[in-house]
């Protein structure tokens, strides 16, 4: 088994024609030749995202999903302008060569960028990564520094000035995320009544320094060097990027972040392997963190149950696609029990929080 990030057949319902989408191609990225070899990567929940083989050059190509999807989500050209600016001060963003907005070609709006070949670290290490204690806490570092470099990008220089808007960025997410979680309701999911409550009471002031918030960013998000696995050489997915509280985008990192001693049924929702030995616990990452950022964290339960509640919307948007059929991906099946189970996480932080 390879190290490299593999892609797998394309899923019923989700094909991408060949025929079609070449002679796009090749009208709009120089030196392309021959017929692409066309898979799937099986990772992700929201944007689809395909290999494309041609003899000379791999490229990825990436489309919003089938089926329901909320207005602001899964705007491939903001996505495309990221990429290709936010590169000057962040090094690690994979160059896109096309955005196609013509939905006639694959039935929606795309876009095309370089494959970065390396790493990427799912629910568990491959067999073939064999990396010990040390190493791994190393690795764990090293995926706090990128955080930390990118929320110090400066966003100006860029040319980002314009991507989001930091004065009242967290009440804006606070009703909006509590909006979008009601706009996909089923009539199994769990209200969130209380910890919506608690939320909007306890709100903080705008950060003083706000930065590029990516907004989903995960080991299974980040690639890593197949010579030394232990550095990221790329992030991915930055679809939901935006300006705003640093803090807020780590309450959302953390709230992927299972550690060693959590319980099992939180256990069975681990995606990523932070609870191996070596990896930071999630105070140890939010003291980290603020040392490398130099910023004060005094109330972090408002930020862990943000990203909590946040990743419950998320769940719950994908677990309403399935709900009404419109993606048949069985994966999302048991998104229902994770929802609800965030929710008791949320309840727990609260009833311990001294905020």
């Amino acid at each position: 088994m390879a190290l490299t990030d593999q892609s797998t057949r394309i899923r019923d319902g989700e094909e991408l024609d060949a025929a079609v989408i070449d002679p796009y191609l090749k009208a709009h990225i120089p030196g392309l030749s021959g017929s692409p070899r066309i898979s799937q990567f099986p990772g992700g929940a929201s944007n689809l995202t395909y290999l494309l083989e041609y003899p000379e050059q791999e490229l990825v190509l990436r489309r919003p999903p089938f089926g329901h999807k909320a207005k602001s989500a899964h705007d491939m050209g903001r996505e495309y302008r990221i990429l290709n600016q936010l590169n000057a001060g962040f090094p690690y963003c994979p160059k896109a060569f096309v955005h196609c907005t013509d939905e006639s070609v694959i039935g929606a709006e795309f876009y095309v960028m370089e494959r970065v070949k390396g790493i990427i670290l799912r629910a568990d290490l491959p067999p073939e990564l064999s990396i010990d204690e040390g190493q791994t806490r190393q690795l764990c570092k090293s995926f706090v520094d990128k955080l930390v470099d990118l929320h110090n990008v400066d966003y100006n220089a860029c040319g980002l000035g314009d991507l989001g808007k930091p004065e009242g960025y967290v009440q804006r997410q606070i009703s909006g995320w509590s909006d979008r979680y009601e706009k996909a309701l089923t009539p199994d999911a769990p209200s969130w009544e209380a910890v919506k409550a608690w939320l909007r009471d306890k709100m903080p002031a705008d950060h003083p320094k706000p930065g590029i918030v990516h907004n989903d960013y995960r080991f299974d998000n980040v690639i890593l060097d197949p010579a030394n696995p232990m550095k990221i050489i790329g992030v991915l997915d930055w679809e939901l990027t935006t300006i705003g509280d640093p803090l807020m985008d780590l309450g959302n990192t953390l709230a992927y972040w299972i550690e060693a001693n959590d319980p099992a049924p939180v256990q069975m929702m681990r995606r990523q392997p932070s609870h191996l030995p070596g990896m930071l616990t999630r105070q140890e990452f939010v003291d980290y963190y603020a040392e490398r950022s130099g910023i004060q964290i005094d109330n972090f339960d408002f930020y862990y149950t943000y990203g909590l509640f946040r990743l419950a919307g998320i769940v719950q948007q994908i677990y309403y696609r399935f709900y009404h059929g419109q993606t048949q991906d069985k994966r999302f099946a048991q998104f229902i029990h994770m929802n609800k189970l965030l929710e008791q996480m949320s309840l727990q932080v609260i009833g311990k929080s001294r905020l």
